[in-house]
């Protein structure tokens, strides 16, 4: 189990099993030409309750969660994950 929090302060944890997902590793693939897989890869790395408390933590004042914000805090998920490796 991989636990960590963001710089904005979300806190999660990922199990190995969603980390050594294919599926996950696929879409990651597509991502770059296809960015509306993003919200799949945010539920398939997170699950669905992790996600929504991520969207939930993300919200402006507008009630609107940035596609930007959205991906800093992936991109930062996935990097802890790598650091907690080596």
């Amino acid at each position: 189990m991989l636990k960590g929090t963001t710089t904005t302060g979300f806190k999660f944890e990922l199990s190995e099993n969603r980390l050594n997902n294919f599926e996950l590793v696929e879409t990651l693939a597509e991502v770059d030409e296809n960015p509306l897989l993003l919200p799949k890869v945010v539920v398939m790395l997170l699950g669905k309750e992790q996600s929504d408390r991520l969207k939930n933590h993300l919200r402006d004042e507008e009630g609107l969660v940035s596609t930007d914000a959205m991906t800093k805090e992936v991109m930062e998920i996935f990097a802890s994950q790598k650091e907690t490796k080596n």
